[in-house]
């Protein structure tokens, strides 16, 4: 696959025009280094403006390592060297398997209490989700509450860029503001796949969801602790998004979260 900023086209579900998607960390194809021409190891790469506003995105400092992407779509390790305030990137690794998934997982995930949050976000990161979607719903807490004791929420993308860093992802996956739920349900009409993992009269499993799908995009819809309102998994149904089940045992809502992306980066991705 090339790595390329998208067009602005249509929904693809619903064929109107696609609703800008609010980022609060400079994730997505912003941070992705992007090199033209076809990279060879150890040759320095001199950084055009599009590399610095990704290096930017990820806080770079000489002498640190990045992953980035040349124009054959191969992804290498790359080094930030500076010589006497010349910055190049210097290519080392080819990887044999891109870092970066073919499907793109967004996880909406209603915010939970205390750190778990930032557990969702690391692992998340990990498992490869491009797009990550705090929201508060009838059951989840606000993020005044969370704030209240201690304000945390502004460490949430310096947590998506460590777990990047670490895990050597291409790019840093894009963290929303915090969207109340009539927005979420308006961005998850973007996805081709829209699926709610529930505890309810589900009606089908995730497995069976997933058989036959293709989709370049799947919307994943975690709820609360305490579940979904039955007023809500109903609006939820009503704007196209299926309800699924992740078996028998009830999960805490990070574990859904982690659990159902990896299930599914498995099945449409990469992971495995």
């Amino acid at each position: 696959m090339i790595w390329r900023r998208r067009p602005a086209v249509d929904s693809p579900v619903s064929g109107r025009p696609a609703l800008p998607r609010p980022c609060v960390n400079r994730g997505g194809l912003e941070s992705l280094l992007r090199v033209a021409v076809r990279v060879a190891a150890e040759r320095e790469i001199p950084l055009t403006e599009g590399l610095t506003t990704a290096l930017d995105c990820w806080r770079a400092r000489p002498g640190e390592i990045f992953t980035l992407v040349d124009g054959a779509g191969d992804f290498h390790r790359a080094r930030l060297h500076d010589d006497e305030g010349r910055r190049v990137l210097i290519p080392f690794q080819k990887f044999s398997v891109p870092p970066e998934s073919p499907v793109e997982i967004v996880v909406y995930q209603a915010l939970p209490e205390k750190e778990r949050f930032e557990l969702v976000l690391q692992k998340l990161t990990e498992i490869g989700v491009r797009r990550i979607v705090p929201y508060v719903s009838r059951r989840s807490a606000t993020l005044d509450e969370r704030d209240a004791a201690q304000k945390k929420s502004h460490r949430w993308p310096e947590v998506l860029r460590r777990a990047a860093y670490q895990c050597r992802r291409g790019m840093l996956p894009e963290l929303a503001p915090v969207l109340d739920w009539s927005e979420v349900l308006a961005e998850c009409a973007e996805s081709e796949l829209r699926l709610m993992f529930y505890e309810g009269a589900a009606g089908w499993t995730l497995k069976e969801a997933l058989r036959g799908q293709r989709p370049e995009r799947i919307a994943l819809l975690v709820g609360p602790e305490g579940g979904f309102t039955p007023e809500e998994a109903a609006q939820a149904q009503g704007a196209g998004i299926l309800p699924v089940s992740l078996g028998g045992r009830i999960l805490r809502t990070e574990t859904a979260a982690i659990v159902g992306a990896a299930l599914v980066q498995y099945a449409l991705g990469d992971l495995g």
